[in-house]
């Protein structure tokens, strides 16, 4: 499926059928979101990806009942560290002098500037700049999922702080921020399933400046 076919059929999928995600689908799925794009190259975030069902019905309870949670095949929660902290930055520096075979020296003005950003505003402030950083990789997932053919469902619609609190992600330097679930659309049961996706026209939605 090409691309644009690929966006045409996707939609916020409501109910779903069980049907597990082949594991090769998923890892490029999961692949895709780690190669998405992120400030800097920071990704101050972690995804985390739940398929025992039992968990499901826990975070399902504080996440308004959504069905989707349990019927699909896996649950991916996107999760911003909180809070952002300097050795975070030294770890990314080690990790970009390793990858690219340069000296850390090399990189104390890259260092010096994100530590300065990072200082320069309070921790809820960073929280959100971390928070905005895990959606691009939120849209990534859904379009990665798109041209696998696996329906997929991103979702606010959860309370974070019980969330939070069920999975110890605070005990872990995180707070959840959104949520995204793989499966298979139940066309039989979803109303969308076979409603004509609406977007508003290009000549509304884009402005072309001279």
């Amino acid at each position: 499926m090409d691309l644009i076919a690929a966006l045409n059929w996707r939609y916020a999928t409501k109910r779903m059928t069980g049907e597990t995600v082949p594991q090769e689908k998923l890892n490029r799925i999961l692949e895709a979101i780690r190669l998405s794009a992120s400030s800097m190259g920071f990704q101050p975030y972690q995804v985390i990806v739940v398929q025992d069902p039992d968990l499901r019905k826990k975070i399902q309870a504080v996440a308004n009942n959504q069905p989707q949670i349990v019927e699909a095949s896996h649950l991916l929660i996107f999760a911003a560290w909180h809070p952002l902290t300097t050795g975070q930055v030294d770890d990314y520096m080690q990790a970009i002098a390793r990858e690219r075979g340069v000296g850390l020296e090399t990189l104390e003005g890259f260092s010096n500037s994100l530590k300065g950003l990072l200082n320069s505003r309070s921790a809820e402030e960073n929280f959100q700049w971390a928070a905005r950083q895990s959606y691009i990789a939120l849209g990534t997932g859904l379009v990665a999922a798109a041209t696998e053919a696996v329906d997929a469902t991103p979702m606010e619609g959860f309370n974070p702080a019980a969330l939070d609190e069920l999975l110890g992600l605070r005990e872990r330097g995180l707070r959840s921020v959104t949520l995204l679930t793989l499966g298979y659309r139940n066309a039989e049961a979803d109303f969308l399933a076979n409603a004509k996706k609406v977007r508003r026209a290009k000549e509304d939605f884009f402005i072309s400046l001279p």
